[in-house]
């Protein structure tokens, strides 16, 4: 059974190869004591050194073991990550190991088919199996504890002790409540004395408190012991809740339900058929409950407790399964107690798909070390997401690359143009993170995460694992130092050119002339038209760029094409002039010449819309300016006898258009009527065609905006 245990132990290994942050600190220490060796100053702890400090007697134990089979993949240049898994699978072998011990005294106590069950049970979980090859803290004690309480279960004294004090002084401080309450079990029932019990351990205590503290203040070139200063921050301090904190029973309904799957419904009938079982499960439960009160709570903090409750759950199966004969109620809980195991390798395949999309920054590494393989002078510069979630030194392959994980630098920063390649962290490509690279990077390839669950009771399987995009994969450019340039200049350019807009404009002569209106003027209407179009463009869902060329081409062309209409407006085109002129030169037909404008700065737009492939959103943009230019345009004819006044001199292309009453009409005698009507018409028709004049100033501010707000696709796909 230890064989199949081994077996699945690898397969979790292989799916899931990469580390989280928390199991980063071994990891990297396995990897430079190996490499490395005693070369301390380039030791990854000493530029990151984490939170607390931890023992380096673990992975020194680990890496003198694989240190020969490590040697020779150096020997044939077979690269580092292959080193991963092996330092990876001695661990586990080793948590195997001691549970095949305790596995043999378990079963001399409760018999040969009851140890079947108990090995059934335990393979078919998900945690245990999965964790025990990680290089957490926990599971680097765990082998230790597995001795420890197959030693207390044979009644070996002295041996339960020294594994306890080894695991609670260099590894767990925390296993002082568990061992504790076995060792009070023992002292309760007369097992040991007092006195017995300070003899070994006082003696031992000051022996691994010594090794631990002459090690690991080498390698940490500093006096310390780790595990008491993790106990001083996590317990006295109780700044692991800095990480995170819990409700008071979630191990209970929470940790202990999905590490033991359907067979946490085994417990009770395990109690209640063996009260040899009894004495292995209150202890471990009653410890959960203690550990409860830490506020800051993970399901790797209680590992150690699960061979004891499978023990119990074991007990049950067994039970049921012996005396499935004997009546039909045990014949059908025997079936119920085969299936469970078929539920419980469901749900561990299950909760191991998950757990395969939870390392994104291993995922990019690997990407990054394919996709650039031929490329040379690479440096790659590795998010901090990333090397929290599966970057270490072993996933670092190419000697002739250069990694950085250097911390605390801003997206766009001088230093990060330094690297040929990014790491980055973004939920999409157009998350501020990496707007500064849109012009001198490519985006070569995107990692995405678990995000949630989706159901769907008519799809088969009904549950639907759903991820997102949290990192992505840059290459600069060769040419982005003018791009750099460019930019350096556009910013220079929009800083001297910032002026005071015309909405701002408006409300400042507004209340200085204190005019009082219920309707609003037709620049404010423009602007608020114009936010509200602003703001449904930017919910629109978007699209990456292909090139920010292209972008600044559509936007350029554009932008060329309400600057020259803007010129011939100051050239004097299009400015008003005195009335007396104008019912000169005006006729019939001038009354079409702005709506004639307006047309055709809107087809002319349109065109370079459509026919570039590029730009997205095209019917939305199309719309909104035509909406834009009619409803602008009719305002204007709509408009009564409007006297136009300047509020003020140095207020630039403004006009305050103020209604007012139609004037009684005077009777002339002495003219005729219809010359009279002739007039009106003139006066009318030239105010109109001044009105829409003044208008299509801003009008250009209008299509500025909308084009400001345009996007660009990644192809050519139109939405």
């Amino acid at each position: 059974m230890s064989q199949i245990m081994l077996i699945i132990a690898a397969a979790h290994l292989v799916y899931c190869p990469f580390t989280k942050v928390e199991e980063s600190f071994n990891l990297q220490a396995m990897h430079d004591i190996l490499y490395h060796k005693w070369n301390l100053s380039q030791y990854d702890h000493l530029e990151f050194p984490g939170v607390v400090p931890r023992s380096f007697i673990g992975p020194l134990f680990i890496s003198i073991l694989v240190a020969p089979i490590v040697s020779i993949l150096q020997l044939f240049e077979i690269n580092k990550f292959w080193a991963q898994y092996i330092v990876r699978f001695a661990l586990g072998g080793c948590v195997i190991a001691s549970f095949h011990v305790l596995s043999r005294t378990l079963g001399k106590i409760f018999g040969r088919n009851w140890q079947l069950w108990f090995m059934a049970v335990t393979v078919t979980q998900s945690h245990f199996m999965f964790y025990l090859s990680r290089p957490l803290p926990n599971i680097f004690a765990l082998p230790i504890v597995l001795l420890a309480l197959n030693s207390w279960l044979k009644g070996e004294n002295k041996q339960f002790i020294l594994f306890s004090g080894a695991a609670i002084i260099i590894f767990r401080a925390e296993l002082a409540l568990f061992l504790g309450l076995l060792l009070l079990y023992d002292l309760i029932n007369k097992r040991i004395t007092l006195k017995r019990f300070f003899q070994m351990a006082i003696p031992g205590g000051v022996a691994f408190l010594l090794l631990s503290v002459v090690i690991d203040s080498i390698f940490w070139n500093r006096p310390l012991w780790p595990e008491g200063e993790v106990l001083w921050y996590n317990t006295v301090l109780n700044k692991s809740s800095q990480w995170g904190t819990s409700p008071f029973l979630w191990y209970f309904y929470s940790a202990i339900p999905r590490g033991m799957a359907t067979s946490v419904f085994l417990i009770p009938l395990g109690l209640y058929f063996d009260e040899r079982v009894r004495k292995l499960c209150i202890p471990t439960l009653l410890f959960v409950l203690l550990f409860s009160f830490l506020p800051h709570k993970e399901l790797r903090f209680i590992i150690y407790v699960f061979p004891f409750l499978n023990a119990t759950a074991a007990t049950a199966c067994h039970r049921i399964w012996e005396n499935r004969n004997k009546s039909p109620i045990y014949h059908l809980l025997s079936l119920g107690v085969c299936g469970h195991l078929g539920v419980n390798v469901f749900f561990t395949l299950f909760l191991l798909s998950i757990s395969g999309t939870n390392y994104p920054g291993g995922t990019a590494i690997s990407h990054l070390h394919r996709l650039a393989k031929d490329e040379v002078n690479v440096s790659v510069h590795i998010s901090n997401l990333a090397a929290q979630t599966g970057v270490s030194r072993f996933t670092q392959i190419n000697p002739n690359w250069t990694y950085s994980k250097v911390e605390n630098v801003l997206a766009g920063a001088p230093e990060m143009y330094e690297y040929t390649h990014l790491i980055a962290e973004a939920r999409s490509k157009f998350s501020p993170n990496l707007k500064p690279y849109a012009s001198t990077h490519d985006i070569i390839d995107t990692i995405e995460a678990f995000h949630q669950l989706s159901f769907n009771y008519l799809t088969i399987p009904p549950i639907k694992i759903k991820t997102r995009p949290v990192l992505f994969i840059l290459r600069r450019r060769e040419n982005y130092r003018e791009f750099l340039q460019m930019r350096s200049y556009d910013d220079f350019q929009e800083e001297e050119e910032k002026n005071v807009t015309i909405e701002e404009v408006i409300v400042a002569k507004t209340e200085e002339t204190n005019v009082t209106n219920t309707t609003s003027p037709p620049d404010v209407i423009i602007r608020n038209e114009t936010s509200k179009s602003r703001k449904k463009l930017k919910k629109i869902e978007e699209k990456p760029i292909n090139s920010t060329e292209e972008r600044q081409t559509v936007r350029r062309n554009i932008k060329k094409l309400i600057q020259k209409y803007r010129r011939r407006k100051e050239d004097g085109e299009l400015e008003s002039k005195p009335k007396d002129t104008i019912k000169k030169i005006i006729e019939e037909e001038k009354m079409k010449q702005a709506e004639e404008e307006l047309s055709k700065i809107q087809q002319q737009i349109f065109d370079i819309i459509e026919t570039n492939p590029n730009i997205i959103n095209k019917k939305l943009i199309k719309q909104r300016l035509r909406e834009t230019l009619t409803s602008e345009f009719m305002n204007v004819k709509k408009l009564k006898r409007v006297k136009a006044k300047q509020v003020e001199e140095n207020a630039v292309d403004f006009y305050e258009v103020k209604e007012i009453e139609d004037e009684p009409q005077q009777k002339i005698e002495d003219e005729p009527q219809q010359e009279i009507e002739d007039e009106e018409k003139l006066n009318q028709m030239s105010e109109r065609f001044l009105e829409a004049s003044k208008k299509i100033a801003d009008i250009m501010t209008i299509i500025d905006e909308i084009v400001d707000t345009m996007e660009i696709s990644e192809d050519s796909e139109e939405n």
